[in-house]
């Protein structure tokens, strides 16, 4: 199976080299495209308004100076010569659960996958969630997981689509199961730092820490709490088509 890998944390972070070595010696044609750099929370960015680098670290892996949309957009139409079978995305050093993926540069280069026609899987490894822990992260608990959907429930699926997959920091014994799970909502705080520059001039540090998540039945976070692997199917068209209705019968448009 042809498979382009990438990531947000950066083309030699662990997770991310720990799944191109494993796929490879599965016998899988593995090309990995990532960020030159850590690129953590830049969403579905694309770099219009400077060029780009591609920088070929050794045989089937690539850093370049962008985003992980940017890596996903140049593999797909300039590094590999054919259109891959899967888009692996991670694996994410922390979760990507409810709203994070709309902030997540992990889940935002499987959706630039997607989008050109790929089926994509984004994986995190939910490090710190829900509360903090002091042992190495179980990498191998999350590439395990890859290797095992790929070679199983991957085969049952039908027709083109997008996956989030979200893996308790835990040992593979550990888990209690793989979980469909809606997306939840994850609760941070609101805490803005503001600081003043050597010219006394404000300055102010965004993105206060997580404070929980809302207990919605059979969500991504109740299930990684839980000691389960959830996994969630994702859309890109995102039109809110019951209220939408609701406002067609309701709301005059006429101008």
């Amino acid at each position: 199976m042809n498979i382009l890998l990438s990531n947000d944390d950066g083309f030699d972070s662990p997770g991310i080299l720990k799944v191109f070595k494993k796929l490879q010696l599965e016998g899988h044609d593995v090309t990995l495209v990532a960020p030159h750099r850590e690129r953590s929370t830049v969403g579905h960015s694309l770099t219009l308004h400077k060029p780009l680098r591609i920088l070929e670290i050794e045989k089937n892996m690539f850093a370049v100076t962008g985003s992980p949309a940017d890596c996903v957009y140049l593999a797909t139409r300039k590094i590999l010569k054919k259109k891959p079978d899967l888009m692996v995305s991670g694996i994410n050093r922390g979760a990507n659960l409810g709203n994070d993926i709309f902030y997540s540069g992990t889940v935002a280069a499987a959706r630039e996958g997607y989008l050109f026609g790929i089926n994509a899987l984004a994986v995190s490894l939910c490090l710190n969630f829900p509360e903090k822990t002091d042992h190495p992260p179980n990498w191998d608990t999350a590439v395990d997981f890859i290797s095992h959907f790929i070679s199983k429930p991957m085969k049952q699926l039908k027709g083109h689509w997008l996956l989030n997959a979200n893996v308790p920091d835990l040992p593979k014994l550990k888990i209690k199961s793989i979980m469909w799970a809606r997306q939840g909502r994850r609760l941070y705080t609101d805490k803005i730092m503001e600081n003043y520059d050597p010219r006394e001039k404000p300055y102010y540090w965004i993105g206060g820490g997580p404070i929980g998540f809302d207990p919605i039945p059979n969500s991504d976070c109740v299930e990684v709490a839980d000691g389960s692997i959830a996994l969630t199917t994702l859309k890109v068209d995102t039109t809110d088509e019951h209220t939408q209705n609701e406002f067609s019968k309701s709301v005059s448009l006429n101008w």
